[in-house]
C-alpha cells in the first residue's frame, strides 16, 4: 500500500485479546490513525492502550462504547467483542455513520448479515469481515499460480486449523454454539472461508461431524463441502490437537500446499507446489503483517471510495455455509445449499 498523507481515523470498540495484533496494526499503518478506544470494563481501554501502544499520543479513552460511537472524530471502528455481540455492535456503529471492520464472524445468522447489508446501504458506509489472512501476499502468489493453470483444473481443497487450547483461553468453550462459543465460530470459520475463496464459489451441500462439550460448545469438527461436478473441499479444525495451519490444493495437473496460513509473528511463509510432469518447487516468501495489510486495505477503500476485497456477499456466503455445517453435524445428515 503506497504511503499517503490522508489517514482514516479509527476507534477500537473493545479491549479483547486480539488487540495485541490489531491495535499495533492500526498504529503502524501508513493510512490509519488511532484516535479512540473504548471498553465497558472501567480502566480496561486505558490498560490496553498502555500495553500495546504506550507512547502513541492523542488517543481518547472511553469506559462506555456508546461514547466512542458518539465521537465525531472517529470515522471507522474495529469491533473485537465476543462473537455473539458482533452483529449488534456492527449495526450500532453503522447507525452512527461509522465504517466497520468487524472481527470474524461478522454474525451468527444469515438474517443478521441481511440486516447489516441493508443498514450499510442505507447509511452509505463500508463494512468488512476481518479475515486478515486474505491480505497476506502469499495468497496472492497462490492465486497467481492457480490462474496460470500450472495445477490444471482445481478439483480438491483441504484446509486444516488446529492447536491445543491454553488454560487461560478456555472461556472460548464456555458458551454453546448458538451463542458463538466453540471452535467453529472461532477457527472453523477460517477453514471454511479458505476453501470457499480458493474455489471462488459457494458449495451446493455440506456434510459435517463434530465433537461437543457439556457446555454445548464444539471443540473439533471435520467436514466436506460439495461444490458440484466432482469438486470437493475438506475442512478440519480443533482446539485439542497439535498446531496445524495449512491448506492444500489438488488439480488435474498438480498440487500446492500453503504451510502456514494463519500466520503468527515470526512465521516464515512457505509454499510448495508440484506437477505431474515432475516439477517440484519450494518458495519462501518475505514475512508480512497481514493485520497491518488488512487495516491499510480497509482504510484505503474508505478513503478512496473503492469496494473492499471481502464483500458482505462473501460474509453472507460464509455464514450460510457455517450454519449448514452446524446443522449437518447436529442432525447427522447432508445439508443442501443449492
Amino acid at each position: 500500500m503506497p504511503t499517503t498523507t490522508h489517514k482514516l481515523r479509527w476507534g477500537i470498540l473493545g479491549a479483547a485479546r486480539i488487540n495485541e495484533r490489531l491495535l499495533p496494526a492500526i498504529v503502524q499503518a501508513d493510512n490509519a490513525e488511532l484516535v479512540a478506544i473504548a471498553s465497558r470494563r472501567p480502566g480496561a481501554a486505558a490498560e490496553t492502550l498502555n500495553r500495546f501502544a504506550p507512547c502513541y499520543p492523542g488517543v481518547t479513552v472511553y469506559d462506555a462504547p456508546e461514547d466512542l460511537l458518539n465521537d465525531p472524530n472517529v470515522q471507522a471502528v474495529y469491533i473485537p467483542l465476543a462473537n455473539h455481540e458482533h452483529a449488534q455492535w456492527t449495526l450500532r456503529a453503522i447507525g452512527h455513520g461509522k465504517h466497520v471492520l468487524c472481527e470474524k464472524p461478522l454474525a451468527l445468522s444469515v438474517s443478521d448479515i441481511h440486516a447489516i447489508q441493508a443498514a450499510a446501504h442505507q447509511h452509505q458506509v463500508m463494512v468488512m469481515e476481518g479475515f486478515m489472512y486474505q491480505f497476506h501476499p502469499q495468497h496472492a502468489r497462490v492465486q497467481e499460480l492457480v490462474q496460470s493453470e500450472l495445477l490444471g483444473d482445481i478439483r480438491s481443497v483441504r484446509a486444516t486449523f488446529s492447536f491445543m487450547m491454553r488454560p487461560e483461553r478456555m472461556y472460548r468453550l464456555e458458551a454453546p454454539i448458538a451463542q458463538g462459543g466453540g471452535a467453529m465460530w472461532d477457527i472453523g470459520c477460517y477453514a471454511i472461508h479458505t476453501v470457499r475463496s480458493l474455489f471462488g464459489q459457494d458449495p451446493i451441500a455440506v456434510t459435517a461431524l463434530h465433537q461437543t462439550l457439556d457446555s454445548g460448545a464444539d471443540i473439533a469438527a471435520s467436514g466436506v463441502l460439495d461444490f458440484g461436478d466432482g469438486k470437493f473441499g475438506q475442512f478440519d479444525f480443533s482446539f485439542a490437537r497439535a498446531r496445524r495451519s495449512e491448506y492444500e490444493i489438488i488439480g488435474t495437473k498438480g498440487g500446492l500446499k500453503c504451510h502456514v496460513v494463519w500466520q503468527l509473528p515470526g512465521d516464515v511463509p512457505v509454499l510448495t507446489w508440484w506437477t505431474d510432469d515432475g516439477r517440484q518447487t519450494e518458495e519462501r516468501l518475505p514475512a508480512a503483517n497481514h493485520f497491518r495489510l488488512e487495516v491499510e486495505h480497509f482504510s484505503h477503500c474508505v478513503l478512496s471510495g473503492t469496494a473492499p476485497k471481502l464483500s458482505l456477499d462473501d460474509a453472507h456466503g460464509n455464514c450460510r455455509t457455517i450454519v449448514a455445517a452446524l446443522q449437518s453435524a447436529a442432525e447427522g445428515r447432508k445439508v443442501s445449499l443449492a
